[in-house]
């Protein structure tokens, strides 16, 4: 046995970086099609740190310290999670509205006003409301982004074989050339113009399946005004991926 032989430190699944006095775990994961270390904050979760196929743990450690500046300065701005619990507020179709758990047991997630202002009325225990409410938000998700895929695929002369949701990260959606399309549940919680846009996008997908010019110019073609979603999506995007942490 060689005993000089010095071992290729292992990549660990977490690491841990102090920034304001705070310890700060930050996610390791290494990324077949990474071509260089990257640092990363998803709209819903902690930093990531990701390393190419061949990276070094020592190299992407010493990254990791050269980004501590940026880091701190983008987990400044993060906006803070907000539980789907009884007296939070959450955002329906770009509206605020307070979550009234009714401590039935039985019954369906309504809509109404509660002291003049918009509430949703959550039922079932206090540990299952959370649940209840995403379930139905999934639901009114899908009926709105079902329609409106529906409608763009008929202005630009394509079928959309299914419209699935996600619990994704970082993804408002994706589109196959098969013509399955993955949204963001989420979406639901935006105003109606944003998931409108998110629609266009992925439907003029079935038509350019890439981001060239002609792509955005068949989005416009269904969507004039989808500089307005895109850009709100952008501004507020990191705000909607905090509901229901």
């Amino acid at each position: 046995m060689n005993l000089f032989f010095k071992s290729k430190p292992k990549i660990p699944a977490s690491t841990v970086i102090e920034i304001d006095a705070r310890a700060v775990i930050v996610t390791v994961r290494v990324h077949a099609r990474a071509r260089s270390y990257r640092l990363s904050i998803p709209h819903n979760g902690g930093p990531v740190l990701t390393l190419p196929p061949h990276g070094k743990w020592a190299e992407a450690e010493e990254f990791l310290h050269r980004q501590h500046n940026w880091l701190a300065a983008r987990l400044k701005r993060a906006p803070e999670a907000t539980p789907f619990a009884d007296g939070e507020v959450v955002t329906l179709r770009g509206v605020e509205h307070r979550i009234v758990g009714t401590g039935k047991i039985r019954g369906r997630v309504e809509l109404a006003e509660v002291d003049g202002a918009p509430a949703v009325l959550v039922p079932g225990d206090a540990a299952h409301q959370a649940r209840r409410l995403t379930d139905w938000l999934k639901t009114e998700a899908e009926a709105d982004l079902v329609r409106q895929s529906a409608m763009h695929a008929a202005r630009l002369g394509v079928v959309v074989k299914a419209v699935k949701l996600r619990e994704q990260k970082s993804r408002w959606g994706s589109c196959s050339s098969s013509g399955n399309i993955n949204y963001n549940w989420r979406l639901i919680l935006a105003p109606p113009f944003v998931l409108d846009y998110v629609a266009a996008h992925e439907v003029a997908h079935l038509v350019e399946m890439n981001h060239s010019a002609a792509f955005w110019a068949t989005v416009k073609r269904t969507l004039p005004d989808m500089e307005r979603g895109r850009a709100w999506l952008k501004a507020h995007g990191r705000q909607l991926m905090a509901y229901g942490g």
